[in-house]
């Protein structure tokens, strides 16, 4: 399939690095250009005209242009018709984006203060109280994945890898590599190692990045 595209976006944001590790999954080919933090800038009148939001990524294609990082996902999975990462059925297909919706709305929140504090160590999330709830709150979440990784004994929707692995496990790579105490999920451990055998895990998850 003959398909034009460019990913706005720089590679040290989480949610740029789930549509690119779901193009490798594609074995698609796209242009990239460094748009965030530390390059040009979002709140740019060019940047606000493809996304009011002045957030990253932004797609870009013969189709149009799209933001949201997991709806970005989601259509070029189903551009490139690859039912194996998304079913088309809608019961299965529900139970990958079950998960999709999960990392988006419960796992991500939980982890937001205290990635501020531990990791980019901003001055703006000290508050120690916060710091230590914000922690609670992001293992509390990992121990719900626990108990899914244990009912599958493989991935996150079930016995094969989909799509929503590519963006739980991105978050799993920043909890285990955040330096703070972590509780003891073996099937979670588990898991991230079975995602490390992955090309796109590799170049996207353990090539520096958290």
């Amino acid at each position: 399939m003959g398909h034009s595209l460019k990913i706005l976006g720089r590679t040290s944001s989480i949610n740029v690095r789930k549509v690119l590790w779901t193009c490798q999954e594609l074995g698609i080919d796209y242009q990239r250009e460094d748009w965030g933090i530390g390059y040009s800038p979002t709140q740019s009148p060019e940047f606000l005209a493809l996304n009011p939001n002045a957030q990253v990524p932004v797609l870009i294609d013969d189709h149009g242009v799209l933001w949201e990082s997991n709806t970005i996902c989601r259509y070029l999975v189903g551009l490139y018709e690859r039912h194996d990462l998304l079913p088309a059925e809608p019961a299965p297909r529900a139970r990958v984006e079950q998960w999709m919706d999960w990392q988006a709305t419960e796992l991500n929140p939980s982890w937001g203060y205290a990635f501020h504090a531990l990791v980019r160590q901003n001055p703006d999330y000290q508050d120690p109280q916060r710091i230590q709830a914000g922690v609670q709150a992001w293992n509390a979440k990992m121990g719900l994945l626990e108990q899914q990784l244990l009912k599958t004994s493989a991935f996150v929707a079930g016995s094969e890898f989909t799509l929503a692995d590519i963006l739980v496990g991105l978050s799993v790579h920043r909890w285990r590599n955040a330096p703070l105490d972590h509780p003891s999920y073996p099937a979670v451990e588990a898991y991230y190692q079975r995602l490390s055998q992955r090309p796109g895990f590799q170049a996207f998850a353990l090539d520096g990045h958290n």
